[in-house]
């Protein structure tokens, strides 16, 4: 088994006028080179979840530990080995592809022929070359999710934090982001991602944890979920097994 890059214990995250955990005290481990897949209802604790390991929330309590760094002491050193893809478009719509990957890549420390370079090859890769000099407001939505992809990744993270990454999109735009993160972990990257895309966890994730409620409820490979539920055959199976069929609309 590969070492652990992100171990968390009892981390929690409680919002100020609640009476409860949006994240309960909650144990986790991350192995190097993982796809690591974070399902769960709207509002069940996968967005806090994310953004505490991402350091973007402070928590309540508890500890992280990333590539054998915390956020008290190596902060600035855990910024340069993570990447970040919000579900929402982190992009400037009036500025063009490559204007904005410039920006983003500048935040980084990258610069010069290195940068043009490196945003020239991410453009040709997921298909936004002949786009780069269009503004972002003019792009259409599996467009803008490539780029944000795109916007995330220019500086070639150690570890990558997605949430939901295909959400809205297309199905070539699904295909070409999945098919591109795919190789990036052959490449060493470790990747964790929250969807809603059973289908696409199943087959895209090394392991999967189940949240809801703000508490893991079921954690291990897309298969050994599914063996462990009578009758399952997929993991949507499971999913529902566990989580229930009752609607989580909330605002």
């Amino acid at each position: 088994m590969n070492e652990i890059i992100i171990h968390i214990h009892q981390l929690a995250k409680q919002y100020k006028d609640s009476d409860s955990y949006a994240v309960e005290p909650t144990d986790l481990s991350i192995h190097n080179y993982e796809i690591f897949g974070l399902l769960g209802p709207n509002g069940a604790g996968k967005t806090t979840l994310i953004s505490l390991i991402c350091g973007l929330l402070k928590p309540t309590s508890g500890s992280i530990e990333i590539d054998g760094l915390n956020y008290q002491e190596n902060k600035r050193e855990i910024q340069f080995l993570i990447g970040v893809v919000p579900q929402e478009y982190a992009l400037y719509p009036t500025l063009t592809a490559f204007e904005n990957l410039m920006y983003f890549g500048a935040m980084y420390g990258l610069k010069g022929e290195n940068l043009k370079n490196r945003i020239q090859q991410s453009l040709q890769d997921l298909g936004l070359l002949k786009f780069s000099n269009k503004k972002v407001k003019t792009f259409s939505g599996g467009m803008k999710r490539r780029l944000n992809l795109l916007a995330g990744i220019l500086h070639e993270p150690k570890i990558l934090f997605l949430d939901e990454p295909t959400v809205g999109v297309d199905v070539q735009s699904k295909n070409v982001i999945i098919e591109h993160l795919k190789k990036m972990n052959t490449k060493g990257t470790t990747i964790i991602y929250t969807s809603h895309h059973m289908v696409e966890a199943q087959y895209f994730c090394n392991r999967v944890a189940i949240i809801d409620n703000g508490k893991i409820i079921a954690k291990g490979t897309p298969k050994e979920l599914i063996d462990s539920v009578e009758n399952a055959r997929r993991l949507e199976d499971v999913y529902l097994s566990l989580t229930g069929g009752d609607l989580r609309d909330y605002v």
